[in-house]
């Protein structure tokens, strides 16, 4: 699928789906973003950002670069002042090593083809003792399970790839110093979290 291909596709999700300003597990994960993130004084390449709608938590004192496939989004963040790359996420990233403080990648690795390459990537433009935080859907909660035994798909968004168990998360911390795994969103995670929560939002630090 080429780039517009792509862009167009994704305009036409995130109208239908998302719609402008839409924040996936809302106020929880937004503070752990901005936690994480930090600063100010921080170059933040924030892959998979759409309009800005969850970079704007962190942008404040930040330097904050954008990619997404999505044309029609990109124009919104830019109105936000951020720096924009229009771009298929799927290949290698065109910024030169160790370029960033920090990598954000949003409810995105489970829409790419593969996503342990991007995080190899990823952790090329990260800085010595940089950061990486990121978030996906919890695809082994309850709810995804009932569906499964149902015989129904236990995802219903045509644009993931790929699912992620807990366990995946930590696989894709691995090499990153001090990790960082939150479960979030769900009225029941405290009894359960690996089961009730709906995103699971995690972090590491490039080694120095």
């Amino acid at each position: 699928m080429g780039l517009e291909q792509l862009s167009e596709r994704y305009a036409e999700h995130n109208r239908v789906e998302r719609g402008a300003g839409f924040v996936f597990a809302g106020l929880e994960r937004i503070e752990l973003f901005r936690r994480y993130v930090g600063g100010p004084g921080r170059k933040v390449l924030d892959l998979g950002c759409r309009d800005g709608s969850l970079s704007r938590a962190y942008a404040d004192g930040n330097e904050i670069v954008g990619v997404d496939a999505d044309r029609e989004a990109l124009a919104a963040a830019a109105e936000l002042g951020i720096e924009t790359h229009w771009a298929d996420l799927d290949e290698p990233l065109d910024f030169d090593d160790a370029s960033f403080d920090v990598v954000v990648a949003g409810e995105l690795l489970e829409h790419l083809r593969d996503p342990h390459r991007v995080v190899d990537d990823l952790r090329r433009v990260l800085r010595s003792d940089g950061t990486f935080v990121a978030s996906v859907p919890n695809a082994y909660r309850l709810k995804n399970r009932l569906r499964f035994l149902a015989g129904r798909d236990p995802e219903d968004d045509p644009t993931h790839l790929h699912m992620f168990a807990p366990d995946d998360v930590n696989t894709l911390l691995n090499g990153f110093e001090d990790p960082r795994v939150h479960f979030i969103a769900g009225r029941l995670v405290g009894l359960q979290p690996r089961l009730f929560a709906n995103d699971i939002v995690f972090s590491g630090r490039k080694p120095r």
